[in-house]
């Protein structure tokens, strides 16, 4: 069986996640590197494992987390869709079973927002661990005079914080933000679709999506 270690620690596809980000550095992108991809897998074991899904369920949603990026390093444009067959080629190069791969491929090529549909529990929380990935500490550039609009967005956010209720009803994202660098306005601006997808992922895990920026609650 190919573990999450097995993937987290293999040497090809650090290379693809590293080069994949360099590429993104070099056209202006916040961080989509290890912190990223570990925040992502990380937060996905959370959804699926606080809902009862199998460890083998939670597993290949965090090989699908840390896998999700990769499809950068051939071009930001569908990146999700070409990272998606890199992620083929690679599982089925490690032997993985063909429904295992099946399984995260399918959450990778539906986890952009663009064309991304939470077609299984692995897409959906694959999903919501990844848009709900917004933090200061992603903003590259040193220069606050230079910020475009989702340097603003991402170095507002103080804090961010993803939490399943206890009743298992309700998942929410609660955003602390600095509003001296962004309005809530600018957050909608460039986040409204991927939030609108959260609350697609959320209800096919059961789930309705509430967001709060500032205590306010906004979806």
């Amino acid at each position: 069986m190919i573990t999450f270690e097995d993937i987290k620690n293999n040497a090809d596809i650090r290379t693809y996640i590293q080069c994949a980000d360099e590429s993104l550095a070099a056209l202006g992108f916040t961080e989509h590197s290890f912190a990223h991809v570990t925040r992502v897998a990380e937060t996905a074991k959370y959804i699926l494992e606080t809902l009862g899904y199998s460890e083998h369920e939670v597993e290949l949603a965090r090989i699908a987390g840390f896998m999700h990026d990769i499809g950068n390093v051939v071009n930001r444009v569908d990146h999700s869709q070409s990272g998606a067959v890199m992620a083929f080629r690679i599982l089925d190069k490690l032997g993985m079973p063909a429904e295992d791969i099946a399984t995260v491929v399918t959450a990778i090529g539906n986890h952009d927002e663009g064309h991304g549909v939470p077609v299984n529990a692995i897409a959906a929380a694959l999903i919501l661990a990844d848009k709900s990935d917004v933090r200061r500490t992603r903003v590259r550039n040193q220069e606050k005079t230079t910020f475009d609009i989702h340097d603003r967005v991402n170095y507002s956010v103080e804090k961010s914080v993803l939490k399943i209720n206890e009743a298992h009803t309700l998942i929410k994202l609660k955003l602390t933000v600095d509003t001296h660098y962004s309005s809530v306005m600018d957050y909608f601006e460039i986040f409204l679709e991927r939030m609108t997808l959260c609350r697609k992922a959320a209800k096919k895990l059961g789930l309705k999506f509430q967001l709060m920026i500032n205590e306010n609650s906004l979806m």
